[in-house]
């Protein structure tokens, strides 16, 4: 496996699943740091999506600078820690400007009294 790049969409096996997580053979976002990445053996992922989400930001948010076959939404709410292992290969990689984006929404559904 070549080097895994914080803002890298790779495919990840993520199966087994329990309940509603994302499963099966998908696009996820890393968004873990390159040299932990390099360093763990795990990576941090979201999981990704090609059907329109109900949700809206910051839960989702569709994914504008990366080539992707499908248009496509990560969806912040399914964070995953994952193995390297279950990374099957690399698909695109989005913009440090989106994936900062991605990380304030991230930090938005983890502050106290979001809900």
């Amino acid at each position: 496996m070549g080097r895994l790049l914080r803002g890298e969409i790779v495919w990840a096996d993520l199966n087994p699943f329990i309940g509603h997580e994302q499963g099966g053979l998908r696009p996820v976002l890393i968004i873990s740091d390159t040299y932990f990445n390099q360093n763990s053996g795990t990576v941090f992922v979201l999981a990704i999506t090609s059907q329109l989400p109900k949700e809206r930001y910051p839960l989702t948010k569709r994914i504008d600078t990366a080539q992707m076959p499908k248009k496509s939404w990560v969806k912040i709410s399914q964070i995953r820690t994952i193995s390297i292992k279950r990374i099957k290969g690399s698909l695109a990689i989005i913009d440090e400007n989106e994936l900062d984006e991605i990380i304030r929404a991230l930090h938005l559904i983890t502050k106290k009294g979001f809900i």
